[in-house]
């Protein structure tokens, strides 16, 4: 497999593991390549991962390294939409941030950063009348 596709799944293996900390938000969060889903799906929360980049450079003489963007987005569709059904779903983007943060090793790839520029979707918001939020993490592979 791909090394991007190893790191993005080895993400979902730690935000799904038993015993993990806790969000204040029940999910389970699968690896996609296009995390589209139908308005009526939305319902339920949604946490996706998927593969955004890869840029490879030289460390070193016979090393390389891979850094990785990987996107966390956060779904949902709203009811009341009110203030604190999306502070509910921003609390916990930051908490997903925390967690990437604190984790620090997902597989081989060590994390660097995570940016979420915006901190949601003002269309799907005013649209559809539903919170996206998406997460970019940067993960650092060096191999021989």
């Amino acid at each position: 497999m791909s090394v991007i596709a190893d790191i993005a799944d080895a993400v979902v293996a730690e935000l799904n593991a038993p015993g993990e900390p806790g969000f204040s938000m029940p999910f389970t969060a699968e690896r996609l390549y296009r995390p589209d889903f139908e308005l009526s799906d939305m319902k339920n929360l949604h946490v996706s991962v998927v593969p955004r980049s890869l840029e490879m450079t030289t460390a070193g003489r016979a090393l390389s390294q891979h850094d990785v963007q990987i996107d966390l987005a956060v779904q949902k569709k709203l009811g009341a939409a009110d203030n604190a059904e999306i502070d509910a779903l921003m609390g916990l983007v930051e908490e997903l941030a925390e967690f990437l943060r604190t984790t620090r090793q997902f597989g081989d790839a060590v994390w660097v950063r995570t940016e979420n520029s915006p901190v949601y979707s003002q269309e799907h918001l005013g649209e559809l009348r539903q919170f996206t939020s998406v997460l970019t993490a940067t993960l650092r592979v060096v191999k021989t």
